[in-house]
């Protein structure tokens, strides 16, 4: 396996260096694509593979669709091979919950709309989804077992001092997840650029190695498709996700009669080894608050 198949830092490079483990090795075991310490760690804690007469679970659906009728097959690229084999191991090995919520946007598109004079000034397009950023870093300092990774023997909690976002990008080369580093360092303006700058040269495939893995958490954000919730699969060694769907206008009863209110989906999918399901409905709840009311976020 060639290091084309997998991203790493060069911090992590220089670590396996170091341990004398050989990246292209974790890349293969693990399924990952970007790779992290953690990753590093967890190969060297496991055991060696054992023989097991256990067939394969694509065996099972090993079927000549030619039979059927017409076909074309269509090779997978590496990168969506790789991406394959990390979401199911993913999924296979965490138990997984997700909480839905919704937050009214109508301050926050009021907001947005009285600083068009100011994004045209700067050059810079304020989008919602810097608010969720910004308002993600926030919760992730309120609620640290969020910003947090399980040790690879699941007996560790390890408590992260820094606030680091990922975002989720389709590609036509497929799903790639630059980070926001210290995003709760950062104002409004300067996490819409970051994010401007990373889905531009994410579609290109010039983002760099150091641009990926690390994340406190990632967003995956399909309001610009549509649907009105799923369930995204976390990514591990993150211990939660957050979906965001399209905005949708819904009656809501205020002030003794309805009212259309422009409200977003939110969906939480998180480990359930660290997290309950209060904690989860807490946490949403925090972020759906901060999102309906911006000022929250801005002062």
């Amino acid at each position: 396996m060639s290091n084309e198949t997998y991203i790493a830092s060069p911090s992590v490079v220089a670590y396996a260096g170091r341990k004398k483990i050989d990246l292209s090795d974790v890349a293969r075991k693990s399924g990952r694509l970007t790779l992290a310490k953690e990753d590093v760690d967890s190969h060297m804690n496991q055991s060696a593979p054992t023989a097991s007469s256990t067939p394969a679970a694509g065996e099972y659906w090993d079927v000549d669709h030619a039979a059927f009728g017409p076909v074309s097959p269509e090779p997978l690229s590496r990168m969506a091979r790789v991406a394959s084999a990390n979401l199911s191991a993913a999924n296979a090995m965490i138990p997984q919950v997700t909480h839905h919520d919704r937050a009214d946007m109508r301050r926050l598109e009021a907001f947005r709309a009285s600083q068009k004079a100011e994004a045209a000034r700067r050059g810079v397009r304020l989008t919602a989804l810097a608010f969720h950023v910004k308002a993600l870093a926030i919760c992730l300092q309120e609620f640290p077992r969020f910003n947090a990774s399980l040790s690879p023997d699941g007996g560790t909690l390890v408590l992260k001092h820094y606030v680091h976002i990922g975002i989720a990008v389709d590609t036509p080369h497929g799903l790639l997840v630059p980070v926001i580093r210290d995003a709760d360092k950062k104002g409004l303006w300067q996490i819409a650029a970051s994010i401007a700058d990373l889905a531009t040269r994410a579609q290109a495939r010039k983002i760099r190695p150091d641009e990926m893995g690390g994340a406190s958490m990632s967003i995956s954000n399909l309001g610009g498709i549509g649907g009105t919730a799923f369930t995204p699969i976390v990514n591990p060694p993150e211990l939660a996700i957050l979906g965001i769907t399209r905005t949708e206008t819904v009656p809501v009863w205020e002030d003794e009669r309805w009212r259309p209110v422009p409200m977003t989906p939110l969906d939480l999918s998180y480990d359930h080894r660290v997290i309950n399901g209060a904690d989860a409905a807490r946490f949403l709840a925090r972020y759906a608050k901060l999102l309906a009311d911006p000022r929250r976020m801005v002062i």
